[in-house]
């Protein structure tokens, strides 16, 4: 009987290790950035086309634009802002010159946290590109995953 159950056991943990280690929105991100990002990007924040137009008086307050929700925020990972979310959080290993994103002090209160937390939105995104939209191949676009 051990011999048949061992096997089983052991297909059943392979097959659900995967779905345990997921990074979801609902589950990590949202927290994460609820506690790290919501003060400048939260509800009070501008949409998109809003701060665009007014960007420097925006920024002037310390206010981006508004990502406080999963909507808000895959908008600036996959279309129509392609890659923003990962130039801005970003440690700077994925560039050339090594310069990470303004954004990615906002991650933890040092570099453990702030790799911690970074590691989370890599998993969340999947394909962690610092391209825009025009720039993507299909094979970028389709390793996108941000799941809910």
């Amino acid at each position: 009987m051990k011999r048949i159950f061992l096997p089983f056991l052991f297909i059943a943990l392979i097959a659900t290790a995967p779905a345990a280690a997921e990074v979801t929105y609902s589950q990590q991100i949202k927290p994460l950035f609820e506690a790290r990002c919501n003060a400048c990007h939260g509800q009070d924040a501008p949409e998109y086309k809003v701060f665009k137009q007014e960007k420097d008086a925006w920024t002037t307050k310390g206010v981006g634009p508004r990502m406080d929700s999963y909507t808000y925020l895959v908008s600036f990972t996959g279309w129509p802002d392609t890659g923003a979310l990962m130039r801005r959080l970003d440690d700077g290993a994925s560039r050339e010159d090594k310069k990470p994103g303004n954004m990615y002090q906002h991650l933890g209160d040092n570099d453990s946290e702030r790799q911690q937390n970074l590691a989370l939105f890599k998993a969340w995104v999947g394909n962690w590109t610092l391209k825009r939209f025009d720039a993507l191949t299909k094979d970028d676009l389709a390793g996108i995953k941000v799941p809910y």
